[in-house]
């Protein structure tokens, strides 16, 4: 079974954009990411307009809200047929319990699979930040702290930095996903990333699936980009 560690952000304000990258990569080679600037302008269709290409979507809207609320809307998100959803975990333990009720009934009703994962801290974080929010802790502690709440919901996993991957890969085995954003080929700009690694260290860690944006959608050659990274990461 074809399953590409590489996750494409389509991080684009149109569809027209998105259309053209879409039409230049291969299901074979990467899933897709739609996030909050897509999905708030143009809703599910740009889903469907993925989905029709082939891709499996990770539908990276980071749901948090009070229990009832966000089980609600991870139960409209699984509907979309997607490959996989998010929460954050800072909603909580009860938060957590409730999305992961809503997503069992959809795929069991649907016959589906979609993957519920909880966010633990941005990659764009860094400590003075988390502290000036409240979070005392370490940042390696808090999202140990928080990923271990989402493994105790039954998460399928989580969204980390690949610094703090090889810990959780120990912690919570080898079923539990690492999805990591924040990666950047060497000599690539980190933009707003303070925690970025490149695609061989996040494997290398433990990373089950790396989010790479601009790298790739921004390429003169996207799909070679792609298979490059595809190919380093294979070795």
């Amino acid at each position: 079974m074809n399953n590409p560690k590489i996750i494409v952000a389509l991080d684009f304000d149109d569809l027209v954009s998105v259309k053209n990258l879409v039409n230049r990569l291969s299901p074979s080679l990467c899933r897709l990411k739609v996030g909050k600037e897509l999905f708030t302008s143009y809703g599910p269709q740009v889903v469907e307009l993925v989905q029709d290409k082939g891709f499996e979507v990770f539908l990276d809207l980071k749901f948090h809200d009070i229990p009832a609320t966000t089980a609600k809307a991870c139960k409209a998100a699984s509907n979309l047929g997607v490959w996989m959803i998010n929460v954050h975990a800072l909603g909580g333990q009860r938060m957590l319990d409730a999305s992961r009720e809503a997503v069992d009934s959809v795929n069991s009703n649907a016959n589906s699979n979609t993957r519920l994962i909880a966010v633990t801290i941005l990659t764009s974080h860094n400590q003075l930040e988390i502290e000036k929010i409240g979070l005392t802790r370490s940042i390696d502690d808090q999202v140990g702290l928080l990923a271990k709440m989402s493994f105790d919901a039954g998460l399928d996993g989580v969204v980390c930095s690949a610094r703090e991957t090889e810990n959780l890969r120990a912690t919570f085995g080898s079923e539990f996903l690492l999805v990591t954003p924040g990666i950047r080929p060497a000599g690539a700009a980190l933009n707003d990333q303070t925690r970025a690694v490149t695609p061989v260290e996040a494997v290398r860690n433990g990373s089950s699936y790396l989010v790479i944006g601009r790298p790739i959608t921004q390429a003169k050659d996207p799909i070679q980009v792609l298979s490059e990274i595809n190919a380093s990461i294979s070795l």
